[in-house]
C-alpha cells in the first residue's frame, strides 16, 4: 500500500483529503464535547469539595463523552443518522439545516472538516508518504481542536496540549522536526517565556493578562519545531492577535477590558512554524 501511494501520488492526496474530512468530522465531536465534559467534571468536584449536593448538574451532560451518545442535533437532540454525517455532503444536501427541527447548522462544522481536508493535504505534499506526514496530521488535528475551543470558550484543555508536550518529544527522538536537544529546550523555553511575561505584567498591573493555557501551547509548539522558531511563533501571534483586537474594539465596539483568546493566533502561527519552518526562518534571518 506504501509503495502503490508513493508511484500514484495524485491518489494519495485525494484519499489525504478524504481522510482530512473524516478527522474533521471527529474534532467537531472533541470541540462541542470536551468543554461540556470538563465543565461537569469540575462542577462536580466543587460540589465535593464543599459538600454540596450537584443540583445544577445535567443528566445528559453527565453522561456524555467523546464516544457517547451518538452525534445529535445540539437543537432538538435528535438522534442523527449516518447519511446526517457525510463531511461536507450532509450539510450541502440538508441546506444547512437540521433534518428534524430545521434548525440552522453551526458553520464551525462545515468549516472544521475542510479546513482539516485541506490542511493534511498541504502536509501529504509537503512530507509526501512517510511517518512526519502522519505525526503533523496529528499535530494538525489537535492544534484546530484547540483554536476552536479557546475561540468559542478562553480555554485550552489540558487532555490535549499536555499530551501533545509529550508526543513532540517523542517524535523529535527520530529527529522528524528537528533534533532532540532543541525539542526539549523549545518545551521549557516556549514555556517560560510566556509565564515571566504573565508575571511581569500581573506584577506591574495586578491584573491576569494570559491564561496557563498558553503557557503550555507555546510548549507544545517548541517541542515539536524546536526552540529556534518561537521568537517567529511570538511575534506572528502577537500580531495577528494586535490586528484582530484592534479591529474588534473599532469596528465591533469590543471593550477594551473584555479578554481576546490568544490561543488561536498561537495555534496558527505554530502550524506555520511547524510545516514552513526553514522558509519561515530564512525570512525571519534575512529581515534581521
Amino acid at each position: 500500500m506504501i509503495n502503490f501511494l508513493s508511484e500514484h501520488f495524485i491518489y494519495f492526496l485525494f484519499v489525504t483529503f478524504f481522510f482530512g474530512l473524516a478527522v474533521g468530522s471527529f474534532l467537531n465531536v472533541v470541540i462541542y464535547r470536551l468543554p461540556v465534559m470538563l465543565q461537569a467534571e469540575w462542577r462536580k468536584e466543587c460540589c465535593e469539595l464543599l459538600a454540596l449536593e450537584n443540583k445544577s448538574a445535567n443528566k445528559a451532560d453527565k453522561k456524555i463523552s467523546l464516544a457517547w451518545p451518538c452525534s445529535y442535533c445540539p437543537h432538538c437532540r435528535q438522534s442523527l443518522r449516518s447519511w446526517h454525517n457525510i463531511p461536507l455532503l450532509s450539510f450541502l444536501f440538508l441546506k444547512g439545516k437540521c433534518a428534524y427541527c430545521r434548525q440552522a447548522i453551526h458553520w464551525r462544522y462545515p468549516l472544521v472538516e475542510l479546513i482539516t481536508g485541506l490542511l493534511f493535504v498541504l502536509i501529504a505534499a509537503h512530507w509526501g508518504v512517510a511517518w512526519p506526514t502522519l505525526a503533523a496530521m496529528i499535530f494538525t488535528g489537535c492544534l484546530l481542536a484547540l483554536l476552536f475551543i479557546d475561540f468559542e470558550y478562553q480555554l485550552l484543555p489540558d487532555d490535549i496540549t499536555l499530551p501533545l508536550v509529550w508526543l513532540g518529544l517523542l517524535v523529535n527522538m527520530f529527529g522528524w522536526f528537528t533534533d532532540l536537544q532543541a525539542a526539549v529546550i523549545g518545551a521549557m523555553a516556549g514555556y517560560l517565556a510566556l509565564w515571566l511575561v504573565a508575571k511581569l505584567f500581573t506584577a506591574i498591573t495586578g491584573k491576569i493578562g494570559m491564561g496557563h493555557g498558553d503557557f503550555k501551547l507555546l510548549a507544545v509548539i517548541g517541542a515539536w519545531s524546536g526552540w529556534q522558531i518561537l521568537p517567529l511563533v511570538i511575534l506572528l501571534a502577537s500580531f495577528a492577535g494586535a490586528v484582530v483586537g484592534i479591529s474588534l474594539i473599532v469596528f465591533k465596539k469590543h471593550g477594551r477590558h473584555i479578554p481576546i483568546a490568544f490561543g488561536p493566533y498561537l495555534a496558527m502561527a505554530g502550524w506555520l512554524g511547524l510545516v514552513f519552518n526553514q522558509a519561515l526562518m530564512h525570512i525571519y534571518s534575512g529581515l534581521l
